[in-house]
């Protein structure tokens, strides 16, 4: 799993003089922006905040589609919101709980749980080095 981005449909509305932000996977996601920079950037919060509560209240994260089309824009979420829900995807793929896997890491069960909570993670890049050892996976860093 490389990275969690959602298509992004963005179409200028001229009665509004606005840019509106709809993701097409994340029923009633949308927001927009009066420019199509500013659009993209409330995109990435409101796309942060979709899926920090649908994730919180215990839903599952629908797979992101491969829309591709005029005016389709791939969006990532924040870090803070996207690490959770890969750990939690993989995790899960690997049929592992989270006390299997904070007894793998040398943790406390509940110091795993933080790692799977977009409100409370905030991991080392050790302690992701360490995750992605025990899941079998490489980590990569990417600035944008």
């Amino acid at each position: 799993m490389k990275t969690l981005t959602y298509p992004a449909k963005i179409t200028y509305e001229k009665e509004d003089e606005s840019f509106l932000v709809e993701f097409p996977d994340l029923k009633g996601c949308l927001t927009e922006g009066a420019t199509l920079k500013e659009a993209l950037k409330n995109a990435r919060e409101a796309l942060s905040g979709y899926l920090s509560s649908i994730f919180e209240r215990g839903f599952t994260i629908p797979e992101p589609s491969k829309l591709k089309g005029k005016h389709v824009y791939f969006v990532e979420p924040e870090p803070e919101v996207a690490t959770p829900i890969m750990l939690r995807k993989i995790r899960e793929g690997l049929q592992m709980n989270q006390i299997e896997a904070a007894k793998r890491l040398g943790i406390s069960y509940q110091a795993y749980q933080r790692l799977e909570n977009p409100n409370k993670c905030n991991p080392t890049i050790k302690t992701l080095e360490r995750v992605a050892r025990i899941f079998g996976k490489e980590l990569y860093l990417e600035f944008a």
